[in-house]
C-alpha cells in the first residue's frame, strides 16, 4: 500500500468514527419494560399505574376487563406508562 492511499484511508476510519460518535448522540432512550407472569407482582411495582396484559408478539397491550387479558404464551402483565413508552399501541378489540 503506498503512503497516499494510506493516508485516505485512515481518514476513512476518522470520518467513520465520527460518523458513529455523532448517530448515537441522536439515539432516544426508552423506559426500560419490566415484564412480570402475575398481575399482582406487576401492580406492586406500579401501584399508582394501571396494569396492562402486553402481548409481545402482536406488539399490543389490553386493559383488564378486555377480552384477551392474560391470556397468551407470548406476553406478560406490565405497568401502562412502561408499555406506552416501549411504543406499544393498545388494543381496540374485546372493550367491554
Amino acid at each position: 500500500m503506498s503512503r497516499g492511499s494510506f493516508g485516505r484511508w485512515a481518514s476513512g476510519i476518522a470520518l467513520a468514527g465520527v460518523l458513529m460518535v455523532g448517530a448515537g448522540s441522536t439515539e432516544v432512550s426508552a423506559t426500560p419494560l419490566t415484564p412480570f407472569r402475575y398481575e399482582a407482582q406487576a401492580q406492586r411495582h406500579c401501584p399508582r399505574d394501571k396494569v396492562v396484559w402486553l402481548n409481545f408478539k402482536k406488539g399490543v397491550y389490553y386493559r383488564k376487563g378486555q377480552k384477551r387479558y392474560g391470556l397468551g404464551f407470548d406476553g406478560s402483565f406490565v405497568c401502562q406508562n412502561e408499555a406506552r413508552d416501549g411504543l406499544y399501541r393498545r388494543s381496540l378489540l374485546g372493550l367491554r
